[in-house]
């Protein structure tokens, strides 16, 4: 017989009783901590629009989100906005729902004005249906160049250029 089972018998065998329960009485302190409530959650902002403006063109909310790594803007938008040249581009794009998309091109320092300041993009161009909620999307690499400061407790953004 294994040394493993023995051992394991006699734990088995030899159970121990519980004990009588006992009270233990704390402090005011203690129990005000145990006591109060935890803070609320906080809403996630993964994505918000900030109304900006590229050349004559107003866009009153574009998507800015969080969960993106680059800017998307649609090919008719880049068109009606006749921004510079529209690169050609090897790049491939995997859309959250999975579909692969390859861009029309890239646009390399798109001047957007957000406010008093401006600001360098790149813009990925993809053609695809107009929805007129969403024309562009700002990603997480215009959050990183506008030296964005993101207050999620007071809804509050802060561009630091």
């Amino acid at each position: 017989m294994p040394s493993f089972v023995k051992f394991i018998k006699d734990i088995l065998t030899n159970k121990r009783k519980l004990e009588d329960f006992g009270t233990i009485t704390l402090i005011k302190e203690c129990s005000t901590i145990i006591q109060t409530k935890l803070p609320s959650k906080l809403k996630d902002p993964s994505s918000f629009s900030i109304p900006c403006l590229i050349g004559n063109f107003n866009f009153l909310s574009p998507l800015c989100d969080l969960g993106v790594g680059v800017s998307i803007m649609l090919l008719s938008v880049a068109r009606r906005i006749r921004l510079p040249e529209i690169q050609p581009t090897t790049i491939t794009l995997q859309l959250a729902d999975r579909v692969i998309r390859h861009p029309c091109g890239v646009i390399k320092d798109g001047l957007l004005k957000v406010g008093k300041l401006y600001i360098l993009v790149d813009f990925i161009v993809l053609e695809m249906e107009e929805d007129p909620e969403i024309l562009i999307i700002l990603g997480l690499l215009f959050l990183a160049t506008a030296g964005a400061l993101i207050n999620v407790r007071e809804g509050k953004i802060t561009l630091k250029v």
